[in-house]
């Protein structure tokens, strides 16, 4: 293992991957967020998976299946007025072979919601087949601060 490698498995730890390919998943959940919270609905069209079958499940939404359907959906949140600013903390990663799962907070006005995040390996990246946000009950369990990404 080259000393890159090892940087590289150590930031990935830190940041809750196991290993580099989690933290693969990791950059592309990061870069849903980024894509939700600059309004970009090019960069959130480019996550989603065009390959394999994607459902959605806003908070308060009924479930939507089907890419265009999901994509309606994120051209009226981000194109709405009252998008809603989010930021993701507490991120954890696993991959099981073309298939990663994320879960991590995320923080909207008003409140945490919990998040759940699924990718698949697709043309050499990680696209994004699911996504499912619920508000969290109560702070029962007490998390280390973390910056929001």
């Amino acid at each position: 293992m080259t000393l890159r490698s090892r940087e590289v498995e150590m930031r990935a730890r830190r940041l809750g991957a196991a290993t580099s390919r989690d933290f693969e998943v990791l950059d592309a959940n990061s870069a849903f967020y980024r894509a939700f919270t600059e309004r970009d609905l090019g960069a959130m069209d480019a996550l989603w998976s065009s390959d394999s079958p994607v459902a959605c499940v806003h908070p308060g939404w009924d479930a939507l299946r089907g890419r265009e359907e999901v994509m309606q959906s994120w051209q009226a949140i981000l194109g709405g007025p009252g998008s809603p600013v989010v930021g993701c903390s507490h991120a954890f990663a696993q991959a099981i072979g073309d298939v990663a799962i994320v879960i991590c907070r995320e923080h909207v006005t008003g409140g945490e919601l919990v998040a759940t995040n699924v990718f698949v390996r697709e043309r050499g990246g990680w696209k994004m087949v699911h996504h499912q946000a619920s508000p969290l009950a109560a702070d029962d369990e007490e998390l280390p601060e973390e910056p929001l990404n």
